[in-house]
C-alpha cells in the first residue's frame, strides 16, 4: 500500500510529505497542477477530528503552493450519502427527523431556524466559514451535484460493466477475519464511522439476493436508500429496483438515470481516478483489513486510475473528552474553537504533530498553558532561537502561501487577558484601563490593540469556564476575618500597603506580593529561591490564600498582580481594611 512513510525525526513532516507529493505527481501526470483532496460528510457537525482530514493535505498543499508550483486542495463534500442516524444533541426530541433516514442529506430539511435549504448545507456552511478563518483554499465538490447532474454517469456504467471484478476484489475481504487484537480503549460504531472520513465504513458493499451490482439507486417514490437492485442488463442499461421501504418498483436506464450511487468502496477509488488525486489522508482504522482505502487501492484500477499517496492519521480529542465523534451530542466544531483561540493556535496545533501522532485540543484550563507555549515560541522565532522544525511549524500556523493570517497587534498573555475579562464581566472600560496598568511606561491605548485575542479569551471565560470558578470581587470588607487576624498576618497586609503606589504594575506588583513573605522573614525582596529556606514558599502560598480570602471570598482566584490591577488601588485598600 503507497503509505508515506513516517519518520520518528525532528524534520518538517510537511516539507517530507511535499517531497514525495511533488515527485509523484510529476510521474503521474507531469505539467498537470499537484491534486490532494479531502473528504467531508455534512452529516452533523463537522468536529475537530474531521478537521484533520482536511489540515493535513491542506498544510503540504500550502508547502506545493510556498515552492511556486499549481496545485488543487480538493474537498468532496459527501452531501449525496444517506442520512444515517439523528445525531445526538442537533435535532432534540423531535423524532420526526427519523422519518428522513435513508434519503440523501441534501433531501433532508435543515435543523429548524436554520436559513439553509437543507441539513447538508446548514452543516457544510459552518465548516466553510471555519476554514476561510483558519486560511485554508480548496475547491468544493458537491456530490449531490456530480451525481444528479450526471457527470460520473461514464464511471457509473463502467462500474456496472465490471460489477464481477470489483465483486472478486471485495470478496478477499468478505470472508477474511481480521486478527483479534487489543484495544486499549473500546470503538464504537461513531468513531468507526468519524474514522473513515468522507464515507460509511459499514454501508453494504453492493451485495444482494440477485448478484452483485455496485449501484444504489435512491427510490422514485420515498427518496430514500433502502433499494435492491434486482436485475441488470449491459447492453440497454436497463436497470430494475424495488424499494424495501415502501414497496416501490420500476425500471429505469441508468445511462440516463441520474438519482442513484455507487456504493462507498466503490464510489471513493472512482473519484481518486477522475480526479487525478495524488495525495489524502485517511484515518488509522483503514488499517485494517476490508477498509475503504485498502480495498479502494485494488479497485482504483479498474477505473485506470492509481491510489493517492498518503499518511493515516490518529485521532485528535479534547481536554477532558473521550475521542470526538459527530453522532456525539455536544462536540466540539472548529467554529467552537475559534471562538476561544486564534487560528494560528488552531493551526499550530495540527502542524506541529505528525499525523500519526494523536493530540487534544483544550477547552479547559491547559488552553492558558497552550497559549503560554505559543507565545514562548513566538519570541523564540523572533529571536532566532528556535529549532528548525519548530520554526516551520510557527510559519506555517501564521500564515500560508497567500500571506499572513490576521493577528493580534500587541498579543498580551492569554491568561492575563481572560483573568481581566472575568473580572470585569464585560466592562471594556474597565478592561481598557486594567490592561493599561500593566505597562505604566507603554500604556495600552485601545482595547483593538489586544483584539482578537482579548474577544477570544473572554469567550472562553463565559463560555468555558464554570460559574463557581468565576471571579466576583468583594463589595464590602469581610471585617470578622480582616478582626481575626495575628500580627504576622496583619504586618504582612501592611507591607504590601505601603508598597502598594510604588508597585502599582503587573511587574511591580509581582515583585510585591512574592516579596511581603520574604522580608517578613527577615530577606531582601528580590531574594531568589536559591537562597531562601523552604518554609517561604509556605508562607507565600498562606499570605497568597488570605489576600484571595479578602479580595474575592475564596481560596485561589487568577493571578494576584492581575487581580489586584483589576480590583483598582483604592478599593483594594478598602477590602484590605485600611
Amino acid at each position: 500500500m503507497p503509505i508515506v512513510a513516517q519518520s520518528t525525526e525532528t524534520t518538517d513532516w510537511v516539507s517530507r510529505f511535499a517531497d514525495e507529493v511533488i515527485e509523484e505527481s510529476e510521474r503521474r501526470a507531469p505539467g498537470k497542477p499537484v491534486v490532494v483532496a479531502s473528504g467531508l460528510s455534512p452529516s452533523g457537525p463537522i468536529h475537530l477530528g474531521n478537521l484533520r482530514e482536511v489540515m493535513t493535505p491542506h498544510l503540504v498543499a500550502d508547502e506545493i503552493r510556498r515552492r511556486g508550483r499549481q496545485v488543487r486542495h480538493l474537498i468532496s463534500w459527501d452531501d449525496y450519502d444517506r442520512y444515517r442516524k439523528v445525531p445526538a444533541g442537533v435535532a432534540g426530541v423531535d423524532e420526526t427527523w427519523a422519518e428522513h433516514i435513508g434519503k440523501p442529506l441534501t433531501s433532508v430539511p435543515a435543523p429548524k431556524g436554520s436559513a439553509y435549504p437543507n441539513w447538508a448545507e446548514h452543516f457544510k456552511a459552518a465548516m466553510v466559514a471555519s476554514l476561510a478563518e483558519l486560511g485554508v483554499e480548496f475547491d468544493g465538490i458537491s456530490q449531490t451535484e456530480q451525481y444528479t447532474s450526471g457527470v460520473y454517469r461514464e464511471q457509473v456504467l463502467h462500474a456496472m460493466k465490471h460489477r464481477q471484478d470489483i465483486d472478486a476484489v471485495l470478496a478477499q475481504y468478505r470472508t477474511k477475519k481480521a486478527p483479534a487484537k487489543k484495544q486499549q480503549k473500546p470503538v464504537d460504531e461513531a468513531e468507526l464511522e468519524a474514522a473513515e472520513g468522507s464515507g460509511a465504513a459499514a454501508e453494504d458493499d453492493g451485495s444482494g439476493s440477485a448478484g452483485y451490482f455496485p449501484y444504489k439507486p435512491y427510490c422514485g417514490n420515498c427518496e430514500k436508500d433502502l433499494t435492491t437492485v434486482t436485475s441488470y442488463d449491459d447492453a440497454t442499461t436497463e436497470l430494475t429496483y424495488a424499494c424495501t421501504a415502501c414497496g416501490f418498483s420500476e425500471t429505469v436506464r441508468l445511462n440516463e438515470f441520474n438519482r442513484g450511487k455507487l456504493v462507498w468502496k466503490v464510489d471513493w477509488p472512482m473519484r481518486w481516478a477522475y480526479e487525478g488525486v495524488v495525495f489524502e489522508p485517511s484515518g488509522v482504522d483503514h488499517s485494517s483489513p476490508g477498509s475503504s482505502f485498502q480495498v479502494g487501492g485494488q479497485i482504483v484500477g479498474i477505473f485506470g486510475g492509481k491510489q493517492p499517496i498518503g499518511p493515516m492519521y490518529a485521532f485528535v480529542g479534547i481536554s477532558g473528552m473521550a475521542k470526538m465523534s459527530s453522532s456525539r451530542g455536544g462536540v466540539p466544531t472548529p467554529a467552537d474553537a475559534l471562538k476561544i483561540m486564534e487560528p494560528q493556535l488552531l493551526r499550530w496545533l495540527y502542524a506541529r504533530r505528525r499525523p500519526n501522532q494523536s493530540f487534544k485540543i483544550a477547552f479547559d484550563q491547559e488552553i492558558q498553558r497552550l497559549y503560554d507555549e505559543w507565545d514562548k515560541l513566538d519570541a523564540k522565532v523572533a529571536d532566532g532561537s528556535a529549532l528548525p522544525a519548530d520554526v516551520a511549524a510557527h510559519a506555517r500556523a501564521v500564515g500560508t502561501a497567500a500571506g499572513e493570517l490576521p493577528k493580534t497587534p500587541r498579543p498580551m498573555p492569554y491568561r492575563t487577558l481572560a483573568s481581566v475579562a472575568d473580572i470585569t464581566a464585560g466592562h471594556e472600560d474597565q478592561a481598557l484601563r486594567i490592561l493599561s496598568e500593566l505597562d505604566p511606561a507603554n500604556p495600552l491605548g485601545t482595547l483593538d490593540e489586544v483584539r482578537p485575542r482579548y474577544d477570544k479569551a473572554e469567550a472562553w471565560i463565559n463560555t468555558q469556564v464554570p460559574a463557581d470558578q468565576r471571579t466576583i470581587v468583594r463589595d464590602e470588607p469581610d471585617a470578622e476575618l480582616l478582626k481575626s487576624l495575628d500580627e504576622p498576618s496583619q504586618q504582612s497586609l501592611r507591607l504590601l500597603l505601603d508598597g502598594l503606589a510604588e508597585h502599582w504594575s503587573l511587574d511591580g506588583l509581582t515583585h510585591l506580593v512574592y516579596g511581603v513573605p520574604k522580608v517578613q522573614a527577615g530577606f531582601a525582596a528580590d531574594a531568589t529561591p536559591k537562597e531562601l529556606p523552604p518554609e517561604i514558599k509556605t508562607a507565600q502560598r498562606t499570605f497568597f490564600a488570605l489576600l484571595y480570602h479578602l479580595l474575592v471570598g475564596r481560596d485561589t482566584g487568577p493571578r494576584l498582580p492581575t487581580l489586584l490591577l483589576a480590583v483598582g488601588q483604592e478599593r483594594v485598600r478598602r477590602l484590605l481594611g485600611e
